[in-house]
């Protein structure tokens, strides 16, 4: 059986996940990506002012992004599709699978980074509570639930895997404009890399058919890029 029709057969397969239709996924998508604007204009600031090195900056950090990233989609799968949100997002399946992948991409990206940047010199200074739980090892849950294990499945519902994957990963760098916008940081080669990253995350997850793939790659990519390679 090919990759692709073991990935429609899998997000076909939980019940009820075409019972509210469509539009409600548009609505939420729609809401979802409006509401992050804030988060650099009127949120960010305020977090800022309590210290980003600090415990309580870290946690109220993690705080905001579950609830708005990954409670809403928990939610809407329950009370709106009537499916087990773990089942349909795939936490529980290929486990095993999904950390082999992640293994390898991981090495690829750190060998990767190493003919780049050189041999990384540590400094404790890049180690604090957010730049390791919210930057990097939680980052990757909280991103990979709404974009790889959500939208990317919904969106390959009406469209298919390739064209989901692609509109996916243009949403994943959508997410990401206000924030670059904000820090005056918004330039072409980031968003076609943020582009390619969304893609690549949406192909782990149709290789090991577990949202696992993606969350762990995400993680270590993002620690290795805030924590390990940092300049």
């Amino acid at each position: 059986m090919s990759l692709e029709s073991h990935f429609d057969r899998s997000r076909v397969s939980a019940p009820g996940s075409f019972k509210a239709g469509f539009a409600p996924f548009l609505v939420y998508v729609a809401v979802f990506h409006l509401a992050w604007i804030a988060w650099p204009y009127f949120v960010y600031p305020r977090l800022i002012a309590i210290g980003e090195a600090t415990f309580a900056y870290a946690a109220l950090n993690l705080a905001i992004r579950l609830a708005v990233w990954v409670a809403p989609v928990f939610l809407y799968l329950r009370y709106i599709d009537g499916v087990d949100p773990s089942d349909y997002l795939k936490l529980r399946s290929n486990v095993g699978r999904a950390i082999g992948t992640a293994a390898v991409l991981t090495a690829l990206n750190l060998l990767g980074s190493m003919l780049r940047f050189g041999i990384p010199h540590l400094s404790m200074a890049r180690v604090t509570w957010n730049s390791v739980l919210g930057t990097s090892l939680l980052v990757g849950l909280i991103e990979e639930i709404p974009y790889r294990g959500f939208m990317l499945q919904k969106f390959a519902e009406r469209l298919g895997f390739w064209p989901a994957a692609r509109m996916t990963s243009v949403l994943f760098v959508a997410v990401h404009i206000p924030g670059w916008l904000a820090l005056h940081m918004l330039r072409a080669d980031t968003a076609v890399t943020i582009f390619v990253f969304g893609f690549v995350m949406a192909l782990a997850f149709k290789y090991a058919r577990s949202l696992w793939a993606p969350i762990l790659t995400h993680s270590a990519n993002d620690f290795l890029s805030f924590v390990i390679f940092r300049r």
